[in-house]
């Protein structure tokens, strides 16, 4: 597959998700959640493993920290910041959205926020749902992430699956109105071909797929859209040699398949695109502010229209 011709002008955004392998939830089913202290813990190394190859390659990105292992683990948080990556959220205990009442996810990513800033000393700015699980089911929980503070999310993917996705929303970044307030939503990324969204945006798709496809679908965004793609990938899948944990045949598959090629494959990567944290790759269009700060700070909109109910909500 020969990758459209890069466009160097584009700045992609690098994100990584920051949770333990054990968090991951495809083990909902098998693993239970009060055995998860006495798991062995390998976030904070696998964590310092992709700090030291962002760093190697000369790249900052957005860190999207669980709030339980900022609890466990603020030193790491510190790091994170200290080395000039974005701090953000990823919710407290992993909790798939479409399992908690509206209560409890305010909470969550209440809690989240709070943990994170205590650790880092910055402001949190963005969230991103485990398993990207704003759903058509789970939209009211827009409206709670903007009360709460956040000024961008990045929890629908444009997709059809199993679990999650909204096949029709946007697939680049657009601001949406949550009960008179603005969100920015900055979306999986995807390619468009034969009428469907494919996703090439990282994760389990940067395992499962060979290494051109992602490459071929970021440069095709960025070449022929002239849009930036945002990547993540978790720390836990450059680590072969995790514990294995019961799941279904599926489930084992899809978490562990080509676990001894991500490293070798994300280093590739961060030196075939220009990559920087979420909020300055898309710091180029209209200003917003941040509530309760006087400076101004950017925001790009795709700009079809902030809608209450467009058609993706609906």
């Amino acid at each position: 597959m020969t990758a459209p011709a890069s466009d160097a002008s584009i700045c992609n955004a690098m994100t990584v998700d920051v949770e333990d392998y054990y968090h991951a939830n495809v083990f909902d089913d098998t693993v239970d959640r009060s055995t998860w202290p006495g798991l062995e813990s390998r976030v904070v190394p696998n964590t310092e493993r992709v700090l030291a190859l962002m760093h190697d390659a000369g790249v900052r990105g957005t860190f999207f920290i669980l709030g339980c292992v900022a609890e466990q683990f603020p030193s790491l948080v510190r790091t994170i910041a200290a080395e000039g990556h974005e701090i953000a959220s990823h919710g407290f205990a992993h909790r798939r959205i479409t399992t908690q009442t509206p209560d409890a996810f305010r909470e969550d990513i209440r809690r989240a926020k709070d943990t994170l800033e205590s650790a880092a000393g910055v402001s949190v700015l963005g969230y991103r749902a485990p398993s990207y699980s704003v759903t058509r089911k789970t939209l009211w929980a827009l409206d709670i992430i903007v009360e709460e503070g956040y000024l961008y999310d990045s929890s629908v993917f444009p997709i059809h699956h199993d679990t999650y996705g909204i096949p029709d929303a946007p697939r680049h970044p657009h601001a949406v109105s949550c009960h008179g307030r603005t969100l920015f939503e900055v979306p999986g990324s995807t390619v468009r071909l034969g009428g469907m969204n494919l996703p090439i945006g990282g994760g389990a798709y940067f395992r499962l797929a060979p290494y051109a496809w992602t490459r071929w679908g970021i440069g095709r965004v960025n070449a022929s859209e002239s849009k930036p793609a945002t990547f993540y990938i978790h720390p836990w899948e450059i680590d072969p040699d995790q514990p294995r944990l019961p799941a279904s045949r599926f489930g084992a598959w899809k978490h562990y398949f080509n676990l001894g090629k991500t490293e070798a494959r994300f280093a590739r990567l961060l030196r075939d695109f220009r990559f920087a944290p979420l909020f300055e790759v898309l710091s180029e269009s209209q200003p917003i502010r941040q509530p309760g700060r006087a400076d101004v700070i950017a925001f790009p909109l795709d700009r079809p229209r902030v809608a209450e109910h467009g058609a993706w909500r609906r």
